[in-house]
């Protein structure tokens, strides 16, 4: 199979923002193998045996993508970044459900002695990093930006800068930055 031009899937998105909603189905073909690698990206940092597939992720990326009417898609790039968001929120809304489950959230029962709480902690982690990422955007949402397309999205340098509209030193010294701001604020609450 052969990766579709980048012209292709901005072209196909374009048509898109001006109304073409019909468009979509043929836009989904052209990414969807980007959005599993992008799924798989995701659910590798998650727990083991996390109940989301990364087909069930893709697809309800699928349906978020599909409600957004007010995005002006710049371009493939832009794209991706706004998958990866909502690919994010999906696995925050799973992290908060399984972290507020009450006893044990169907989890098989174990003796206390064979307790380990190591499943929790990725969800934790990952919820203290939505956390962690939510402050940074109200001091800085640029930064907070750069973070969530470059480790959620996947985004290269180059394509950060593309969908910010600034130059790739500023993608590279805001994402050190930002790393250094998280790792700040991370590790002070732990």
């Amino acid at each position: 199979m052969t990766t579709p031009q980048p012209s292709n899937v901005t072209q196909l998105l374009h048509a898109w923002t001006d109304g073409d909603r019909a468009v979509f189905d043929r836009l989904m073909p052209l990414v969807y193998d980007e959005l599993r690698r992008l799924a798989r990206r995701h659910l590798r940092r998650e727990r083991p045996g996390h109940t989301l597939t990364t087909t069930a992720l893709v697809h309800e990326a699928y349906l978020n993508l599909i409600d957004q009417n007010r995005v002006q898609w710049q371009n493939r790039a832009h794209f991706f970044g706004i998958a990866a968001q909502c690919m994010r929120r999906i696995l925050l809304m799973h992290a908060r459900k399984r972290s507020t489950a009450k006893r044990g959230g169907g989890q098989a029962r174990l003796p206390l002695d064979d307790v380990v709480v190591i499943s929790n902690e990725r969800a934790e982690a990952l919820l203290a990093l939505d956390e962690a990422l939510t402050r940074l955007e109200a001091v800085d949402a640029r930064l907070a930006q750069i973070v969530e397309y470059r480790y959620f999205g996947g985004l290269t340098i180059e394509e950060t800068a593309a969908v910010l509209g600034i130059s790739k030193a500023t993608v590279k010294r805001d994402f050190r930055t930002a790393r250094a701001w998280l790792h700040r604020e991370l590790t002070t609450e732990a």
